[in-house]
């Protein structure tokens, strides 16, 4: 099967909330797993975890995914991991297990397999240190959820070489996430150092009663996490410098550090009192959503913050958000040619769900997600007769000059989306489409658009005939729609040509 990345057989060992979202991460990106964990419930808890990846994949990008890797469950170890590319080892953070369950892969996996491990803390070196090839193991250390957020940190040990580094950054890359490689090992890496700060004094405003878990939490998500998805920590701080940037910022705040702020050299003790406190508050917090629900909410926000981010900068990206769109055009560039479809009705081109970004105050898809959908139908159908990235690259393309919507009804969050495309006419160097959008099930048509397209010598900055390999391409769509009825909603004033005049 083919795949994103530069390998299409993995293995997973273990599928709880970090190894089934490495399974469903690898499998949305065309790669065949094979899955190895003994818990009883395995199965169960994987496809939960697959279902959410694949509804956020759905609002997250249009771009044309690969289909499916295939899932398997082995029964053993070895049957899963015997001819695999890249192993990834999710099993729970014991030094002791983790060890013996690597030392299993290192005995049964192919020679030249990548082998990850999932641990957010343990030394490489350590893990590494029984291994007859130690120098294929890693940590790839991933956050949850692991087919969403993008960022794993690749840490090597005293053994690891440095190619096995770079391989697994290649393949990381490949499958649309952010491998950065940690120059040199420590305890909890940088990720969770940081966060094991925030955590600790979280703890002792709780202990102390200074606010609860929901007070803090907002805190957080209101405030300099809302900075953190973009810029991080010290661009974050650059800019709170003013014009003198970050050596202003540094002046002003650096004698802070040595004021009796924090409480991060003491650590909280964990007894039951407290435990019990953090639980009920968590309880009240939560009300009454379960996990999976609680799994929904934040995939959708998060979504909506990357696809916030990748509008930015005049939609060249920012952050995660530019990393998706990369991506995204890889995904495109690499799409296989797309299938002639049925030409005896408008073209079915697009299909895609409502995402949480879409939604305006009324609660259902602001106006100009419409358009978004609309061209993104356009897209299909230019790349449907070769006016693709190459295409374009080259100095040539079609440009919508003209567009008229009706809005028919409200398309809802989450709701399945249906585009249909009809041309009206053309010549060699316009076209003139018709877009159906229908919502949800069973299907209700919810707008149209009309448009009318201009090929465009980009180059030369004016209208031109396109070349005879894109009309030829087209010639069979607008025959074919010429024996169907023209749209009783088409006006008029969006061109003067009714019948298909390519010859």
């Amino acid at each position: 099967m083919t795949s994103l990345a530069p390998l299409s057989r993995a293995a997973c060992i273990g599928g709880g909330v970090i190894g089934g979202g490495w399974i469903a991460r690898f499998l949305l990106a065309g790669i065949d797993v094979k899955v190895f964990d003994p818990h009883p419930e395995a199965q169960r808890i994987v496809g939960e975890v697959l279902a959410n990846a694949e509804r956020a994949y759905g609002l997250l990008t249009n771009a044309p995914l690969l289909p499916r890797g295939r899932l398997t469950f082995c029964a053993s170890l070895r049957e899963a991991v015997t001819d695999a590319e890249w192993i990834q080892e999710s099993v729970p953070e014991r030094l002791d297990l983790k060890r013996r369950v690597l030392g299993e892969i290192d005995a049964a996996a192919p020679a030249d397999a990548l082998i990850g491990s999932s641990t957010s803390g343990l030394l490489p070196s350590d893990l590494q240190a029984e291994l007859t090839h130690p120098e294929r193991l890693f940590v790839a250390h991933p956050y949850n959820p692991v087919y969403l957020l993008p960022l794993v940190e690749i840490v090597g040990g005293t053994a690891t070489a440095p190619a096995t580094i770079e391989r697994a950054k290649a393949v990381l890359d490949a499958i649309g996430m952010k491998g950065v490689v940690i120059a040199r090992e420590i305890e909890a890496f940088v990720g969770d150092r940081l966060l094991e700060a925030l955590w600790r004094e979280a703890l002792w405003l709780i202990k102390d009663d200074i606010c609860d878990v929901e007070t803090l939490d907002d805190v957080i998500r209101y405030s300099f996490g809302l900075r953190w998805a973009q810029m991080g920590l010290f661009q974050t701080y650059r800019i709170a410098g003013g014009e003198a940037g970050m050596r202003h910022f540094l002046a002003q705040f650096g004698p802070c550090l040595k004021w009796p702020w924090t409480k991060l050299t003491d650590v909280v003790d964990l007894d039951d009192a407290l435990v019990e406190k953090i639980g009920a508050q968590s309880d009240a917090q939560a009300a009454g959503l379960s996990i999976r629900e609680l799994e929904r909410i934040r995939d959708e926000n998060l979504v909506g913050i990357v696809q916030a981010l990748k509008a930015g900068r005049g939609g060249e990206g920012w952050g995660a958000g530019k990393l998706l769109a990369d991506f995204e055009q890889r995904l495109l560039a690499q799409a296989s040619p797309p299938e002639t479809p049925d030409l005896s009705a408008p073209l079915a081109l697009v299909e895609t769900r409502v995402s949480p970004a879409w939604i305006d105050y009324n609660g259902h898809m602001t106006e100009h997600r419409y358009l978004q959908v609309f061209g993104d139908t356009t897209d299909a159908l230019l790349r449907l007769i070769g006016v693709d990235l190459a295409y374009v690259e080259a100095g040539h393309s079609y440009y919508t000059v003209e567009t008229h919507i009706r809005h028919l009804d409200e398309a809802k969050l989450g709701e399945e989306l249906r585009s249909t495309c009809q041309i009206v006419a053309a010549d060699e160097k316009r076209i003139h489409v018709f877009h159906r959008l229908f919502a949800g099930a069973p299907a209700r048509e919810v707008a149209t658009a009309e448009q009318m397209l201009l090929h465009v010598d980009t180059k030369a900055g004016r209208a031109a005939p396109a070349p005879g390999t894109v009309l030829a391409r087209l010639r069979p769509i607008v025959d074919a729609h010429a024996r169907l009825d023209v749209p009783p909603e088409a006006g008029r004033s969006i061109g003067r040509k009714r019948e298909p005049v390519i010859a």
